[in-house]
């Protein structure tokens, strides 16, 4: 996949999903899949995430690297992922024009039913389907995906996260919840009580799952182990602000600080409490591992 940071010109005509797509969930996948047809080379115009920066928005669902790996395992041959400063002062007509004609080269543009563009959001998605049929392009709008009679949307999938009800975001997403933060040095607490630990700080503009510990299925190198993750604050030691603490039982390989390893959540096991003591901490993460194996197992 050719990832672009800027408008730099397609090679070739495409077909391009134009939204978002925080989460990539099954309403997403729909309006990619879109652009798949015709033998057009399929595309995605999107923007970036900055994590490191508390946003004026919503949290985010995903990080920009998660996004891409995703995009591309989706077979996406071209994916624009811009700042939105870059395209913020254009007109709706002027995004057509200059971006999906000029820049993507778009034979076939494709969005969801509630797709909004243009300077102020002031473009819809019939907007888009008449601006382009003045320039021969054909435009697809896709209808909302629906789960219980509602439409699958990032914010539906974000509050749910936010509760702790991963089984039903990951339902919503088509795919697990993750996250793909840097391994950090701890208090090596956890080595001392027999259940070394990777420490993953969450950026201030990513989606905080419930406070708890979690059922996960951890990616280091393109091995999966299962593991028991805190989210939270650590009452019982401290920590300086929200933290992904996993024990992989089964991990006995090298030390990841440093690396980037994917972590998803699966299931909500317990709220986060403050323990009288490191002895009471550790009998409970020792029951903790029992139901988080029970959990992944039956996935």
């Amino acid at each position: 996949m050719q990832l672009f940071h800027d408008l730099t010109p397609a090679g070739e005509p495409t077909a391009v999903a134009l939204g978002g797509f925080d989460g990539l969930h099954a309403g997403h996948r729909r309006v990619i899949s879109s652009a798949f047809a015709g033998g057009l080379a399929p595309a995605v115009f999107t923007f970036q995430t900055d994590l490191l920066q508390e946003g004026k928005g919503a949290r985010s669902l995903m990080s920009q690297t998660w996004k891409v790996q995703l995009l591309q395992q989706m077979g996406v041959r071209y994916c624009w992922m811009l700042p939105f400063g870059e395209i913020r002062g254009m007109t709706a007509e002027e995004f057509v024009e200059k971006v999906l004609a000029g820049v993507c080269r778009a034979r076939r543009v494709c969005c969801g039913f509630n797709f909004r563009f243009g300077k102020g959001g002031a473009g819809t998605a019939e907007d888009l389907a008449r601006f382009c049929a003045a320039r021969g392009i054909e435009a697809v709008v896709q209808p909302p995906v629906e789960e219980d009679s509602r439409p699958v949307s990032s914010t539906r999938i974000r509050a749910l996260v936010e509760e702790g009800r991963m089984e039903e975001a990951c339902s919503l997403l088509g795919h697990p919840f993750a996250f793909d933060f840097p391994v950090v040095h701890g208090r090596q607490l956890g080595r001392t009580l027999g259940f070394p630990t990777i420490n993953q700080p969450i950026p201030p503009g990513f989606v905080l799952p419930r406070f708890g510990v979690y059922a996960s299925l951890v990616d280091v190198g393109g091995d999966r182990y299962y593991g028991v993750t805190n989210v939270g604050v650590k009452p019982t030691v401290g920590s300086d602000g929200p933290l992904a603490e996993t024990w992989m039982p089964d991990y006995h390989g090298r030390e990841l600080y440093g690396e980037t390893v994917r972590t998803e959540l699966h299931g909500f096991i317990r709220p986060e409490r403050k323990f009288p003591g490191l002895y009471e901490l550790r009998e409970q993460i020792f029951r903790d591992r029992e139901t988080a194996k029970k959990i992944i197992y039956k996935l």
